[in-house]
């Protein structure tokens, strides 16, 4: 059965170089590789431009500018839902009947509009929203940024009952898929996890000499994890250890810089970080909140051999089988010496294979088809 489908996406998603343009570009190649049409409606700001690459998997891409600035911020929408209202999507979304599926509720401007009542609409969840940015707030230090983050948040909160239009939820964990079950008792809501980019398992037995934290250093959540764990974990640790990421704050990169054997590695190339992560010994993650699924948990524990983590990072998913928990920074140290004498082994591997199977992307894309094909 030919398949074909609209799919409004808040940024462009490549370079898939951060956690929602992993899931946004893997989501559509594998629905190419399945012979899925797609049309492909994605907004352009900052350094993220139109790109050639989406014209190999995609019937049409289609551009818009996202209209940053204060008049997209004084509305009772929320700034990241105003700044993409767009005229020309919703005529380009009309030259064609095919389902709709809103990648993330920022892209969720439409959703509710009349003149699209009898289309399939689908609504594809990241975070609770709200949630989200009002962590991020609490996580800020500074005053204007919080300020804007508390702002969104409320906002947020408050547009979340236009969800409601959606035919169909696709939620990315088990506790989000709980959350939105009670708010929309009328929806229907699925559990599905993120796509991302390892198609299968790509993990080197054997055993290395570093420890690795990688992430996104320009987000709150993600520059403070590494500090917490650099103050309470890496600097009470003698094994090698790389911290890797976009975009640094510089009072992070001052902080590693006081320790010798804590390496900073910045705006690494898609393959400089793939090697990091395929040969690093023990992959140290941390999340001070737990919201949503973390797109490079799943990366680690496709790509990486030993993976530490907070119950936080995990919550809401099938995986906690499948790493070591460590909450207290005493746990962190005894895991990291522990794992530094071990070896991955083919036993190890075949265990990591089976608590992964819900979370390959062939699994995701054919539950996927099932829903629009069956709405």
């Amino acid at each position: 059965m030919a398949v074909s489908i609209n799919i409004v996406c808040l940024d462009v998603p490549y370079p898939a170089n951060y956690g929602g343009a992993i899931n946004m570009f893997h989501k559509i190649r594998c629905l190419h590789q399945q012979g899925v049409e797609i049309y492909l409606h994605c907004y352009t700001y900052g350094t993220r431009r139109p790109q050639q690459e989406l014209e190999k998997y995609c019937r049409k891409v289609n551009y818009y500018q996202r209209k940053t600035g204060l008049a997209s911020f004084f509305s009772i929408l929320p700034y990241n839902v105003k700044s993409r209202k767009s005229k020309e999507l919703k005529k380009n979304l009309q030259k064609n009947n095919y389902p709709i599926l809103f990648d993330a509720l920022h892209t969720c401007y439409y959703i509710n509009d009349k003149e699209f009542s009898g289309r399939l609409k689908l609504f594809r969840e990241s975070n609770i929203e709200h949630n989200y940015f009002y962590h991020l707030a609490k996580n800020e230090n500074q005053f204007l940024k919080k300020l804007y983050l508390y702002t969104e948040a409320f906002k947020l909160k408050l547009f979340e009952k236009y969800l409601s239009a959606a035919d169909a939820m696709l939620v990315v964990s088990t506790e989000d898929e709980q959350y939105f079950k009670k708010q929309f008792p009328n929806n229907k809501v699925y559990y599905l996890p993120s796509f991302h980019q390892n198609d299968e398992l790509g993990i080197r037995v054997g055993k290395s000499d570093y420890c690795l934290y990688h992430g996104n250093l320009s987000v709150s959540e993600n520059y403070q994890a590494a500090s917490w764990l650099i103050e309470h974990v890496f600097s009470k640790i003698n094994h090698p250890v790389i911290i890797a990421g976009l975009n640094p704050p510089r009072f992070l990169v001052e902080k590693i810089a006081r320790y010798p054997h804590i390496q900073l590695k910045e705006n690494c190339s898609e393959q400089e970080m793939n090697e990091l992560i395929e040969n690093a010994q023990i992959h140290c993650l941390y999340t001070p909140q737990a919201t949503g699924l973390k797109l490079k948990l799943l990366n680690v524990l496709f790509k990486g051999r030993f993976v530490i983590a907070n119950d936080f990072m995990v919550h809401g998913t099938e995986l906690s089988m499948a790493i070591t928990i460590a909450n207290q920074p005493d746990d962190y140290i005894y895991k990291i010496k522990q794992h530094f004498t071990e070896t991955f082994d083919e036993q190890l591997l075949q265990i990591r294979k089976d608590y992964l199977k819900k979370y390959c992307n062939q699994h995701q894309v054919n539950s996927l088809i099932e829903i629009i094909t069956t709405l």
